[in-house]
């Protein structure tokens, strides 16, 4: 009988994992790291539950770390298979995974010289260096960024755009055993309704046994109201007064969001044209990516690159400033006059935006833009909620700068978004497992579903293993 255990994304928005057993084959569906908290972080250093070299094959929804992430590791301790995604996601995970590898190089050496400064294990100890990452590059084969693929004889899948980022997809799996036939449906990350770039995500038609869909924002909505007014609204506000605006932004997705809106609002003249410093190697060459590959771009962004609109390039601000060197990235602090800076990472757990932050949160005339999930135990959530200092090298940094949280900029779907995509299904599955999504989202969401669709759902529990025919 066909299985599924959680070994990830369960009771947390972290970490996805999926593992599927059929027919004696070992399937792994996503592979990420966790983040957060020290306890989910140190998740990350334990073996994983079964053998790697015992999985067969695995298969990415899309790029991001956490649901990429832990590859080199798996590699690394025994997977010898292949490493199925579309051609998107095979470039996307490139970029992502060279610089999480760098990144955690760079933090280590920074804790060898500054040992006092160290609170966490993953800066004192990388989870994985430059050199595990080659050998997953080399195991990653393209499929189809849409439609059906087959795996093997015991696994087919059907791809449907999940509009979340570049390459965003949610899989329907059909399991073949001994002439038995059975459907799970995993949801990826689902992205938001009419949002700029790329397009609205696909409800898949499949009639499903065990549905597994994400609830990170399975409580809540995100805020009303135009995300170009409220922008440009914050833009305004700020450059009067002499301040520079910081947006910690995740490298892929937000990062290029965030450049469509600000190069639309200085072409309507809404914003001044202000200094925008695009301090992530990763998202520069993200943003590459996303111009690049059209099979995801909706109508407004193709007609904004070669159409009426004329612009080229609608990614690109009229001061448009790349710093791909640690050397560029400091001489922003010699910027005293206002600009923004977009910086890595989203939730404020590394990367550069650290820097920036340290630089500029003491100062009331600047402001700080969250835009993104900031999950349990990062710096971001504690921004979030009202901290008066952040923990930055070692020291307390005063939190006098204007903190506005802006979900309309959010690349998942909200609460009504996750009900709408469901309520696309063609029947309710048998069962629903709800994954990647705290404990209160997932339990809104549960009741919500339960209410709407009178379906058979539960929140997923992790290492919990199902049978997926009941």
């Amino acid at each position: 009988m066909a299985k599924l255990t959680f070994l990830g994304a369960a009771g947390t928005v972290t970490g996805s994992k999926y593992l599927m057993e059929a027919a004696g084959k070992r399937l792994l569906l996503d592979c990420g790291i966790f983040q957060g908290s020290s306890e989910l972080s140190e998740r990350n250093y334990k073996p994983l539950q079964v053998e790697p070299g015992s999985i067969d094959y695995v298969v990415l929804t899309h790029a991001h770390l956490d649901h990429t992430g832990w590859l080199p590791v798996l590699v690394r301790d025994g997977y010898r298979g292949s490493i199925l995604a579309n051609a998107a996601t095979i470039e996307l995970t490139t970029l992502l995974l060279k610089d999480s590898a760098h990144l955690q190089e760079e933090d280590s050496l920074h804790a060898q010289r500054h040992p006092e400064r160290s609170e966490r294990r993953e800066e004192r100890e990388p989870l994985y260096g430059s050199d595990d990452v080659d050998p997953v590059l080399k195991a990653l084969k393209e499929v189809p960024r849409s439609g059906a693929f087959t795996v093997s004889p015991e696994f087919q899948f059907t791809a449907y755009d999940a509009g979340h980022i570049l390459g965003s997809t949610s899989l329907v799996l059909t399991i073949n055993e001994g002439g038995t036939k059975s459907t799970v449906i995993f949801s990826g990350d689902i992205g938001r309704y009419g949002e700029p770039i790329i397009n609205d995500p696909v409800t898949p038609q499949a009639a499903a046994d065990i549905l597994v869909c994400e609830s990170t924002y399975g409580d809540r909505d995100h805020m009303a109201g135009d995300p170009a007014t409220e922008l440009a609204d914050v833009v305004n506000r700020v450059a009067k007064r002499g301040g520079s605006i910081i947006i910690p932004a995740f490298a892929i997705g937000r990062t290029q969001t965030f450049m469509y809106y600000l190069r639309e609002l200085e072409d309507q003249q809404r914003i001044p044209r202000l200094p925008v410093y695009v301090d992530s190697p990763m998202a520069i060459s993200a943003t590459d990516l996303y111009v690049r590959h059209r099979e995801d771009h909706d109508r407004a962004f193709t007609q904004a690159e070669g159409g009426a609109a004329g612009k080229g390039d609608p990614l690109n601000v009229h001061q448009f400033h790349l710093t791909r060197t640690a050397e560029e990235s400091k001489q922003i602090n010699n910027v005293k006059t206002p600009c923004i800076i977009v910086s890595a990472s989203g939730m404020i757990s590394g990367g550069r935006v650290l820097h920036h932050l340290a630089q500029r949160l003491p100062d009331s005339r600047n402001a700080v833009i969250l835009a993104g999930f900031q999950a349990q135990g990062t710096r971001g959530r504690a921004v979030l909620e009202g901290a008066k200092t952040l923990r930055l090298f070692g020291h307390d940094v005063a939190v006098n700068a204007e903190i506005i949280e802006m979900g309309q900029f959010s690349a998942h779907a909200g609460k009504s978004e996750l009900l709408r995509w469901l309520g696309g299904l063609p029947g309710g599955p048998k069962q629903t497992y709800l994954t990647h999504g705290e404990p209160q989202a997932a339990q809104a969401l549960q009741k919500a579903i339960q209410e709407k669709f009178q379906w058979k759902v539960a929140v997923a529990r992790y290492l919990d293993t199902v049978n997926v025919n009941g």
